[in-house]
């Protein structure tokens, strides 16, 4: 018999997938695309969706579809060594390397920076940060709880607070995006910058890490049937999704609109402070930085359980779950007083690996929903893709490090490297080596 969630359930279900993955690089980087992009903000657009919403629905959709209970039990889809060293690598990324460190210092950037004088940012930034991750650390050590504490508590404040914003703005337009034109590399390819701007929110990553806390939460709702938590896992993916794109489409415009007064500001975080600023005077920074501090508490919290969680159990001889979340925490607290600066500088060559990787993934266990399972192809293809994307980041390290290495020379020859998709032919080719291989093992295995 099936068994579907009633729509409140699906409420709060897209509510926690949502309060997990959109932080606070969701609200800044559309903002300062828009202001860029300005006349080209539709093209633009549209790229950002596909790596911010389209990707991250796909992933949610791929474990669903392949009944893969964790990132791992996709990655050994190629083998133990790959899944052991992807699965610790993007959860690495997204969690104590770089996002979890990203959500505090953006935090204190938007939300009290602006209050601080010159000389006291460092032990400001010291004493915000320490209690931002006490914040995380005593919620992420109740996991039980974090389907009321994310789904029913932060994200409906945070939803209210930015809609205050957004909506206001709408009503009471700053100016006209038509009075500005698109600057940097959104002047000749619009539609591959915004896609590759996506990677900055890492939601294909976040995604991919976030499943197997969104198919648990739908469990403790009372499903158990693989069939019945695919279905409600995707339904609420679309919703979260959704709402996702809505937001997006809402701050790229409201930035676009931004840049008639204030020009093109340094970051995404600028272009917010401003708007912000333009309609509430010195209580927008405080709303702001309410609304910013909600978005980057409750991911710093899914971040810091999901990792907690799966390094505890790829390591059970390790640490326990609790330690693991302690670990974490004064780790991204240490790694955020670097500065908001480094932390991105740093994390693009990373992204630049990982992204191809987990978007190939993706595409592997939708197409094995529809032919079933081949070994070969997932292999040869991530073979093909490892290559390329290795390429990439060495091409995305600085100047000083890639010169020396030389091998950004081979990936400035890559088709498509210009627009930064020099892994789509590596990746193709592997696939069709996989077709071959499968073929060849087909004929072999013929009486």
């Amino acid at each position: 018999m099936k068994r579907r969630l009633r729509k409140q359930e699906y409420i709060f279900v897209a509510s926690l997938l949502f309060g997990l993955v959109f932080g606070a690089g969701n609200l800044i980087f559309p903002a300062s695309m828009g202001q860029q992009a300005s006349t080209a903000m539709l093209p633009a657009l549209i790229g950002f969706c596909i790596t911010g919403v389209g990707l991250p629905l796909l992933g949610i959709a791929a474990i669903s579809i392949t009944a893969s209970e964790s990132l791992f039990d996709i990655g050994m889809k190629i083998g133990r060594r790959f899944a052991y060293g992807f699965t610790c690598a993007l959860y690495l990324c997204i969690g104590p390397l770089f996002a979890i460190p990203r959500t505090a210092t953006v935090s204190f950037q938007v939300g009290a920076s602006p209050f601080l004088a010159e000389d006291g940012q460092t032990l400001g930034l010291l004493l915000f940060t320490l209690l931002f991750f006490a914040l995380v650390l005593y919620f992420s050590l109740r996991p039980s709880g974090i389907l009321i504490w994310i789904g029913k508590v932060l994200n409906p404040l945070f939803l209210l607070f930015l809609g205050i914003l957004i909506v206001t703005a709408m009503v009471r337009p700053m100016g006209t995006i038509w009075d500005a034109e698109p600057v940097g590399a959104y002047a000749e390819h619009a539609f591959f910058t915004g896609l590759l701007e996506g990677y900055n929110t890492m939601d294909v990553l976040a995604a991919l890490a976030f499943g197997s806390i969104l198919v648990n939460a739908i469990k403790r709702l009372g499903l158990s049937e693989p069939k019945d938590l695919s279905y409600s896992t995707i339904i609420s993916g679309m919703f979260s999704t959704a709402l996702m794109a809505l937001i997006y489409l809402a701050l790229t415009y409201v930035g676009a609109q931004s840049r008639t007064i204030y020009g093109l500001d340094a970051n995404g975080g600028d272009v917010l402070a401003h708007i912000a600023a333009h309609y509430f005077g010195a209580f927008g920074g405080i709303l702001l930085g309410i609304t910013i501090t909600c978005a980057c508490l409750k991911t710093a919290i899914g971040l810091v359980t999901a990792c907690s969680t799966t390094f505890s159990d790829l390591f059970p001889r390790s640490l326990s779950y609790p330690k693991y979340a302690v670990v974490f925490s004064l780790f991204s607290f240490a790694i955020s007083n670097v500065g908001l600066s480094k932390i991105i500088a740093y994390s693009l060559p990373v992204l630049y690996f990982l992204y191809p990787l987990a978007i190939v993934i993706i595409a592997l266990c939708l197409i094995e929903g529809v032919l079933g399972y081949h070994r070969p192809l997932f292999v040869w293809t991530i073979t093909g893709t490892a290559i390329a994307a290795a390429v990439d980041f060495v091409r995305a390290l600085p100047p000083g490090i890639r010169d020396v290495l030389y091998v950004h020379t081979i990936g400035d020859a890559l088709p498509f490297a210009d627009i930064g998709m020099g892994w789509v032919v590596p990746s193709l080719i592997g696939f069709a080596v996989g077709v071959m291989v499968l073929a060849r093992q087909r004929l072999d295995s013929t009486p």
